[in-house]
């Protein structure tokens, strides 16, 4: 499969005044106050379409995904070439076309990459496999690991990450379009509201996955194996601490509270009885104890609809910020710091773009997707 090299225009004028302006909140206590942050445009300041995910790519490269279904392999500056493209098949008029991205862990000896996307096919979501030969993926080498049947047309979260015991982690929302009226949410038959753990290591068309043997819900009657954990409305990006292994997740809301998680192994979240830390249905009376308890929940105030779950910071070129748990508001657009062990984070720049999703770069500093277009490093002001 041939590709040509496409080039970006510059970004035209965005918000990025306001999205880049420092904005250092104090906290009593702390003993290093993270210093004033701006983003600053990479690639050139290339703009997107709809982008969705980016990330390093063997070679000095990276790759960006775009959500309605092409994903770019970024060589040079303000360069580009198509690494992946399944506009045919990835449904973004009546779905939420293509979600989440990935390199294997293998990639560089196998070549594969792991897509998560919304088909044109009725009412479906899918986890597959493509094969990368070159710098191009092969369309046709499709592997569909896992098909879900989606009730409704959104909250279908998504996120592929591999864990560091070599797994594959996927976020998986509820379906629906609101308070999960197919009752998804505690049901351990479906895997959906879930997070999922699954080996795909030796993925065929024989056998597409495995399920770990230390997956929680073995032994439960009734359960879905592969679940990890479970009780998510909408988990909209997840990521792995490089230095202690959890995993983090943000959980989008539906009436006034968005959540923060460090996901636990069996762990139930509470959707759809509890949202945030209340209960869902405030006439109703609910044991918000007996079910995991955010980290952090903020309300739909000052601009704010739905989180959009970030990283863990651990590079160098902000000390200060080691151990966070970094994060944004789409509305917002807001990103903030949790500082580790405390309940309350610092916003570091104002609002003014639609933050999707985070990662990190080849030296370890974090990396901002805006939707409207532009990716952008965190970095001192």
């Amino acid at each position: 499969m041939t590709t040509r090299p496409r080039r970006f225009a510059l970004p035209v004028a965005i918000a990025l005044g306001a999205l880049a302006a420092g904005l250092l909140l104090s906290c009593a206590g702390s003993a290093e106050e993270p210093p004033p942050i701006v983003l600053e445009p990479v690639f050139g300041g290339a703009q997107f379409d709809r982008p969705v995910e980016v990330g390093v790519y063997p070679g000095d490269r990276y790759f960006v995904a775009e959500q309605p279904g092409v994903v770019h392999l970024i060589k040079v500056a303000n360069e580009s070439s198509v690494l992946l493209d399944i506009r045919d098949r990835a449904d973004i008029e009546k779905g939420e076309g293509l979600l989440s991205f990935a390199l294997d862990p293998a990639f560089e000896a196998n070549g594969h990459v792991w897509v998560y996307y919304f088909t044109r096919e009725a009412s479906r979501s899918v986890l597959s496999r493509f094969t990368v030969t070159g710098d191009a993926a092969d369309t046709e080498s499709e592997l569909r690991v896992l098909v879900f049947e989606q009730p409704g047309y959104n909250q279908n979260g998504g996120a592929v990450r591999f864990g560091p015991d070599g797994m594959l982690y996927l976020s998986v929302g509820d379906g629906s379009a609101s308070t999960d009226p197919f009752e998804q949410g505690q049901d351990l038959s479906t895997l959906l509201a879930t997070v999922i753990r699954i080996d795909v290591r030796e993925a065929s068309e024989a056998e597409r996955y495995r399920v770990p043997p230390d997956n929680p819900l073995l032994t439960t009657d009734g359960a879905a194996p592969e679940i990890w954990a479970y009780g998510f409305r909408n988990p909209w990006r997840m990521a792995f601490d490089a230095e202690s292994g959890d995993l983090w997740l943000g959980d989008v809301g539906v009436s006034d509270a968005e959540e923060v998680n460090r996901v636990a192994r069996g762990g139930n979240y509470g959707w759809s009885v509890v949202e945030g830390d209340r209960c869902l249905d405030p006439r109703i009376e609910c044991d918000t104890s007996a079910f995991e308890a955010p980290v952090y929940t903020y309300p739909h105030d000052q601009g704010r609809c739905a989180v959009t779950g970030g990283v863990i910071y651990r590079g160098e070129a902000l000390p200060a910020l080691d151990g966070y748990y970094l994060f944004s508001d789409f509305c917002s657009g807001e990103v903030s710091a949790l500082p580790p062990g405390e309940s309350e984070p610092r916003v570091l720049t104002a609002g003014g773009g639609r933050a999707v999703s985070f990662a990190v770069d080849a030296d370890g500093e974090v990396l901002v997707v805006d939707h409207q277009g532009g990716v952008y490093r965190l970095v001192a002001e």
